[in-house]
């Protein structure tokens, strides 16, 4: 079956989590071996770049992608948001399922987050791999408090793959798994 005919949405179980993360890294190994490093001029750190300049890019990436989302009951910053994610992006989530499309991640992002939730990245968490000749693994942990409160409710790791192109940046695969209890409640 064609990924556009899969569903939108699915319920996976943390065995199917744990492949996916399996087959990224294995997606991740073969990119670093099969792909020279592209030359860009687009935004930021190019991949190969690698080290501080790199991690910075994509730390300061990670703010913007989700200053915006913190935002996204004004409609113009939703816009923004979604300027971060490839249109095929995959979001894999463990208590929400799969979405295909960037689309169906936004229709997500409207109808559950949006003026509900807000997200932290958990200072001196974040740690960035380069993916010569694609892009950039960023891996940390972040909290989802509720609009308006004192403190977070819960805690989750995160996976995202960055593409870097000609086009600059964007992102292309989202792993958000381990959701919990925040340590600061």
């Amino acid at each position: 079956m064609s990924r556009r005919q899969r569903p939108r949405t699915q319920r996976i179980d943390r065995a199917t989590l744990w492949y996916a993360v399996a087959a990224a890294a294995l997606a991740t190994a073969w990119l670093a071996w099969g792909f020279p490093a592209r030359a860009s001029e687009a935004g930021g750190a190019r991949p190969d770049a690698g080290g501080e300049a790199l991690e910075a890019t994509i730390a300061a990436l990670d703010e913007a992608v989700f200053d915006a989302f913190n935002r996204c009951d004004d409609p113009a910053q939703l816009d923004r948001h979604a300027g971060y994610f490839d249109p095929d992006v995959e979001f894999y989530h463990d208590g929400g399922g799969v979405t295909w499309t960037r689309q169906a991640m936004l229709e997500n992002t409207r109808r559950h987050v949006c003026g509900r939730l807000t997200r932290q990245r958990v200072p001196g968490n974040l740690a960035v791999h380069p993916v010569p000749g694609f892009g950039a693994i960023a891996l940390g942990r972040h909290r989802f408090c509720q609009a308006g409160a004192e403190g977070c409710d819960g805690e989750a790791d995160f996976v995202m793959l960055w593409r870097h192109d000609d086009e600059g940046w964007r992102v292309t695969r989202v792993l958000s798994f381990g959701h919990r209890p925040a340590a600061n409640r």
